[in-house]
């Protein structure tokens, strides 16, 4: 009797260790299916390059865009649809203050019309690094903690650069970091 109550105690343990395994091989299973789908779903969309015509129409600057109409464009645009982006150094500023020290830091990309406006930044960096600087240390802290705010810089620094390069235009501006102390 009690060589029978033992065999199913060793039952037992073996039924519930094969449980066990069971159980973690299904979870494991479950993971990489939602990785999968999760991989599949945001690399399916199709990449489109943009072609850029050699007309004088395609090298006239845009009209002087509204931050109504930045916010629109900012809202309504599909990650597929965003053009190549050159990423900018980071940025460490003081902003403009009467009482004490704030600081910004900031990185962001410049989001291109083409590959042939790289090579032009790239020659223009420090002219570039200038015109950011010169901007931001211009604002103040309730200037640019709000999403206006930031968006309303982003609309500066975008003008202030199109106005300095000829090779095509700066279509967005995108903060990766932007903190303030």
């Amino acid at each position: 009797m009690a060589e029978e109550e033992n065999n199913n105690a060793q039952q037992e343990k073996k039924s519930s260790k094969l449980l066990l395994i069971v159980i973690i091989v299904v979870l494991i299973l479950i993971i990489l299916l939602g990785a999968a789908i999760a991989i599949y779903a945001t690399g399916n969309e199709p990449q489109q390059q943009q072609q850029v015509q050699n007309t004088p129409q395609a090298r006239e600057k845009p009209a002087i865009r509204t931050l109504s109409s930045m916010e629109e464009d900012e809202d309504n645009r599909r990650l597929s649809e965003i053009g190549i982006l050159y990423p900018l150094d980071t940025f460490t500023v003081n902003l403009k203050s009467d009482a004490g020290r704030r600081y910004l830091k900031v990185t962001m990309s410049l989001e291109l019309d083409g590959k042939h406006i790289a090579v032009e930044l790239d020659n223009k960096i420090p002219v570039i690094r200038d015109r950011v600087i010169r901007i931001l240390t211009s604002k103040t802290l309730e200037e640019i903690s709000s999403r206006k705010g930031k968006q309303k810089v982003s609309l500066q620094i975008m003008d202030t650069l199109n106005a300095i390069v000829t090779d095509g235009q700066i279509k967005g501006i995108y903060f990766t970091e932007f903190v303030i102390q």
